[in-house]
């Protein structure tokens, strides 16, 4: 049987499965599918971001994260040498006074990270935010660029 509903907030039908599992629903299912409340924690994490970032920061001090962190980041170096290669010679660059760190080229904020257009260039780096070294990335995947 394949069942609807109707979302709330979009006030389209969609089949059962666009909506999250919600135990407190009659229904068992949420009254607003997954693109809306996908769309609703969007603008509220951008409209409360320092909360969440100080807030994300707290849940990755609990002892099983930090666990978990260390496993991808294994993950992660083993994945690419050529990435690891290339952040520990922006680590060195930036000890040894070789290479200064700048702040964010888009925005201007200070507390920006070395961001690889091309990992076979180690030094060669854009000096960017977080917010916009994500931002980077995603243009990058959607140009289909790789580092």
């Amino acid at each position: 049987m394949h069942r609807s509903k109707v979302c709330f907030k979009c006030r389209k039908r969609k089949s059962i499965e666009q909506f999250y599992r919600h135990p407190m629903m009659g229904d068992g299912r949420l009254g607003k599918c997954k693109e809306c409340t996908k769309k609703d924690v969007h603008e509220n994490r951008g409209k409360r971001i320092d909360y969440y970032r100080a807030y994300d920061r707290e849940r990755a001090k609990i002892p099983e994260r930090r666990k978990s962190s260390a496993a991808i980041t294994a993950i992660w170096r083993k994945a690419d040498a050529r990435r690891s290669a290339a952040h520990n010679a922006v680590a060195w660059a930036i000890r040894s006074g070789r290479l200064e760190r700048m702040d964010c080229e888009k925005c201007g904020r200070r507390d920006s990270l070395a961001h690889h257009e091309s990992y076979d260039r180690k030094l060669d780096v854009r000096w960017l935010c977080q917010p916009c070294h994500k931002q980077r990335h995603k243009e990058m995947a959607i140009e289909g660029i790789e580092p």
